[in-house]
């Protein structure tokens, strides 16, 4: 066994777990043992969303985080998503499989900076995207997310002044939709700001019957290309609602695919590739390599060990779960 310490330093636990042993099983069977749930996102790999108790779009798991009866939660996904988890349970154990699942959106928005943002617009309301940090939240009026930002925008008066950050995108397709003159942040995703719309048009000539489907998170020009825009939850409802159509060109982290599949078994899915060549990536579509750090094996090893875990400043976290109980109130 490794000592804590080298786990600390690397940020998750790498403990050897037998060939023999199969996964599934023993992570049931450790969440039955510790009254543990594990929420994953749609990003993720298929192994995980398939042992997950629950899977969605950061909205839903929010909701499932906040009124969950486990002791232990494990959010598989990215650290501000488990953040979240922490703020809206102080009392439960928080795990995240590797404590290096970043996201570059997050990242381009730290807290100082807003702060200088917000004393350069002082009579602005900030609304901010849930991918940032809970100090960001803490700095914040109300929090959104791709499946519900349309809501909480027009909940808010018409003249209303709002900083909107970190997403550029969202909040731009935001303002297209309601008329709104929010000043935005210029945040991106690295993920949904690299697909290639050269590709996504030969892909349309190719299946001149499949309808096009791209997240918010994506480039104008990528949006105005597709027949649905819409959270990772809107998209997916969009497929299984539509059972007679075939053909789906996917605009979103290739994670979500996994559920299509299930979801439309006979229906095809053309994943938009990224702008930079196959042959340099590798890669056929885009995909996220923050998400991707969660696997079978530390969620088992973060299960059996509960670490790593988030802790959060409890002053900070007071201030930082306003915006998101403010949130959840709108249905």
């Amino acid at each position: 066994m490794k000592p804590k310490q080298q786990w600390i330093q690397q940020g998750y636990i790498d403990e050897a777990i037998p060939d023999n042993i199969d996964l599934h099983k023993a992570i049931r069977a450790l969440c039955e043992e510790k009254n543990a749930v594990i929420l994953a996102h749609y990003y993720v790999d298929s192994a995980i969303q398939q042992v997950a108790d629950f899977v969605g779009d950061s909205l839903a798991l929010a909701r499932q985080a906040a009124q969950t009866k486990a002791d232990i939660i494990v959010m598989c996904g990215v650290h501000f998503m488990a953040e979240t988890c922490k703020l809206l349970c102080p009392d439960k154990l928080v795990l995240l499989p590797d404590n290096n699942a970043g996201c570059s959106l997050a990242d381009s928005c730290n807290a100082q900076q807003l702060k200088e943002w917000k004393q350069q617009h002082p009579d602005y309301k900030v609304v901010s995207y849930v991918n940032t940090t809970a100090a960001v939240k803490a700095l914040t009026d109300i929090v959104c997310t791709s499946g519900n930002a349309l809501k909480v925008v027009q909940s808010m008066p018409e003249n209303e002044k709002i900083l909107f950050a970190p997403d550029y995108n969202l909040g731009a397709y935001i303002n297209s939709l309601t008329g709104r003159q929010m000043t935005l942040w210029h945040g991106g995703c690295h993920v949904h700001e690299r697909f290639s719309i050269k590709a996504l048009i030969n892909l349309k000539q190719q299946h001149p019957q499949a309808k096009v489907l791209a997240h918010p998170e994506c480039k104008a020009h990528i949006l105005a290309a597709a027949d649905v825009v819409g959270s990772t939850a809107v998209l997916l409802q969009y497929v299984t609602q539509h059972p007679r159509q075939k053909e789906f060109i996917i605009a979103t982290e290739a994670g979500i695919l996994h559920q299509m599949q299930q979801q439309c078994p006979n229906a095809m899915f053309y994943p938009v590739p990224p702008e930079i060549s196959e042959a340099t990536t590798g890669c056929h579509c885009n995909e996220c390599e923050y998400m991707k750090m969660n696997s079978m094996h530390k969620l088992y090893n973060t299960l059996k060990y509960e670490y790593p875990y988030v802790d959060l400043d409890k002053q900070l976290a007071h201030q930082a779960v306003k915006p998101i109980e403010r949130m959840l109130e709108i249905k």
